[in-house]
Formats: structure tokens, C-alpha cells, sequence
């Protein structure tokens, strides 16, 4: 294994160069069953030696327990790191459970304050609106969130799962750096009206869930029967029952181009994403998630990897015949919006 450091991208016009995979930190903490923070601390140390200097965390993930573990890797590393964390899934005290979007301007500073004592920074590098609530014009939230660059508390904004309207109004109150959202080879619904409106703008493009979910990688088959009781998993409709099957049978063109590159499936479906940016014209930054040293590595290395446009070809069909929607109510997403 090389320790050869990724290439780097820029974080949107006005934003910072950072490697060109980043990490998405949320199983650390939340969601993905059993955690080991031995091995995730690890995990953050070996990352940054391979050149992923993006680390991407949220207010939501564990009501908070993300970010206060995250902390001391962040502070350790303070001037090597990019620092991104979200607002907008508010918890009820009443039912810790549940998660209620809010885009208005008492909450968003609520929330900053919050990130900033939990995260023990001064400033937040790039600070996303998590979900969008449509009953706050995005133009007012934008505006709150602008106010907290111009404060010093926050230095890039960036959304998640907007739509590409939703971002040009955006973009026209303050710079947004960057857009998240979930693109795969499984879910591709961004590229009708999100990817067009960022090469426009000049916004980067960061995916989560590239693997869609650790499903790609062949590493489950069907949520119900390989993962735990409390794995997030298990509530999203295209890893169970019948969809679970349909979708595994989809991997096999993915399977023939890791044997044919001596590679495995997770990075191929990585260089795959890692190749939009050159299909879209924009940057494109993916943030795998992993709590393991050993898979940091593996993902990073789907950066040395190219696909010809015939490999490419082989892939073209896949979302199209995915059977089930990443979540159970899509009404929170862009594509149930656009």
C-alpha cells in the first residue's frame, strides 16, 4: 500500500484547497451500529497522513456526541484540517428520537453557538444548513448564516440536499462554497437540476454516502439480515426485502471492473464519483464514511484509479434499475422537491 498523499481540489470559488476525498465522521458516533473509538481515532490520524484534510460532522449526529469526539483530533491538528458541521435537525427534549427541521434565524445562531462550544473552536470552516425547511425562505436563512462570517464565528457556507433553484437564491445573498448531497452510482437524481446549477456558480459538489451506505462494497446484502437492531440502515427501503436482492444483483458490473483493476468494489464505485468532476466540469469532493484505518486507505486509493469511458459505460444503467428511494420520505431531499 503507497502512502502516496491524494491530490487536492478547491472548496468553491473563494474557498480553501483540500484533499480531494474527504471523511465523513458520523458512524463514529451514530447510526451504524457498535462503535470503537480506539480504532475511529485512528482512523482520523491515518486519514490525514493519506492527505484527507476535509472532516465532516453535524449538530445531529448522536445530539451532539459526534462533534465532542471529534474535538481533540480537530484541536490537535487545528491548522492541517478542514472543519465542516450542519444545523438544522433539532431534537425535542421530550423525544430525543425525533428530528424537526428549522431554518430560522433564532435557531441558526443557537445552533453555531452550540457546534462552537462543543467542537472547542473559535471558528467553523465550512458550516452547512443540514435540511431545508420551506417554510423559511432560503434567502433569510442565508442571511443569518452570512452575518456569521461577517461575526468571525464561520468562514464558508454550504447546503445540503437544495435544489438547484433553491441554490441560486442562495447564491444570491452570500458565496456558497460547497453543496452536499447524496450521488452514487446508486443515486444519481443531482445531475438533472442540482450539478448544473453548482458548475454554474462555481460551487463544489460534496457527496455523501458514495458508497451508497457501505452497500457497494458488497459488505451487506439485506439490512434485516446482516446489520444490527439499531443500524440506521434498516430503515431505508432499498436495503430490505426484495428491494435488498434486486439491488445486490446490480453489482456485478461493478465486481468484473474490480477484478479487471485489481481493485475492490467500494473503489471502484469511489473512482466512479471521484470521476464526475471531469463528466460535470466541477469540483467534486466525496466524503466516505469509515471507522477503520485499514478502509481510509482503501478508499483513498480509488483516487489512482481511472476508468475508461468504456468501463464507464458498463456502470451508465445501474441507477436507473435501483429499486426502493434512499429514504423512506424523500420530501426532505432535493429530489423531492425539484
Amino acid at each position: 500500500m503507497t502512502d502516496s498523499r491524494i491530490p487536492t481540489a478547491r472548496l468553491g470559488a473563494g474557498g480553501p484547497e483540500v484533499g480531494v476525498q474527504g471523511l465523513g465522521c458520523m458512524g463514529m458516533s451514530f447510526a451504524y451500529g457498535p462503535t470503537d473509538a480506539d480504532a475511529s481515532r485512528a482512523t482520523l490520524e491515518r486519514a490525514l497522513e493519506l492527505g484527507v484534510t476535509l472532516y465532516d460532522t453535524a449538530d445531529a449526529y448522536g445530539a451532539g456526541e459526534n462533534e465532542r469526539f471529534l474535538a481533540p483530533f480537530f484541536r490537535a491538528h487545528r491548522d492541517e484540517v478542514v472543519v465542516a458541521t450542519k444545523f438544522a435537525l433539532s431534537i425535542p427534549p421530550d423525544d430525543p428520537t425525533r428530528r424537526i427541521i428549522r431554518n430560522d434565524a433564532p435557531y441558526v445562531r443557537e445552533a453555531v453557538e452550540a457546534s462552537l462550544r462543543r467542537l472547542d473552536l473559535d471558528v467553523i470552516d465550512l458550516y452547512y444548513m443540514h435540511r431545508r425547511d420551506v417554510n423559511v425562505p432560503i434567502e433569510e436563512t442565508v442571511g443569518v448564516m452570512a452575518e456569521l462570517v461577517r461575526e468571525g464565528k464561520v468562514k464558508q457556507l454550504g447546503l445540503s440536499e437544495v435544489t438547484g433553484d433553491e441554490l441560486r437564491a442562495a447564491q444570491t445573498v452570500h458565496p456558497i462554497a460547497a453543496v452536499q448531497s447524496e450521488w452514487s452510482l446508486f443515486s444519481r437524481d443531482i445531475e438533472a437540476g442540482v450539478v448544473p446549477a453548482a458548475r454554474e456558480l462555481d460551487v463544489a459538489l460534496v457527496p455523501y454516502s458514495p458508497l451508497g451506505r457501505g452497500f457497494l462494497t458488497g459488505s451487506f446484502a439485506n439490512a434485516d439480515q446482516d446489520l444490527t437492531d439499531d443500524d440506521f440502515r434498516r430503515q431505508q427501503p432499498r436495503f430490505t426485502g426484495d428491494n435488498a436482492a434486486a439491488n445486490a444483483a446490480l453489482l456485478a458490473p461493478v465486481r468484473a471492473l474490480a477484478e479487471a483493476h485489481d481493485a475492490t468494489l467500494g473503489q471502484i464505485a469511489l473512482a466512479w464519483v471521484h470521476q464526475r468532476a471531469q463528466v460535470h466540469g466541477l469540483p467534486v469532493i466525496p466524503i466516505p464514511g469509515t471507522r477503520k484505518p485499514t478502509r481510509v486507505e482503501e478508499n483513498t486509493g480509488a483516487t489512482r484509479i481511472v476508468l475508461t469511458e468504456d468501463e464507464l459505460s458498463l456502470l451508465e444503467p445501474i441507477a436507473e434499475k435501483v429499486a426502493g428511494d434512499r429514504y423512506a420520505d424523500m420530501t426532505f431531499t432535493s429530489a423531492g422537491r425539484e
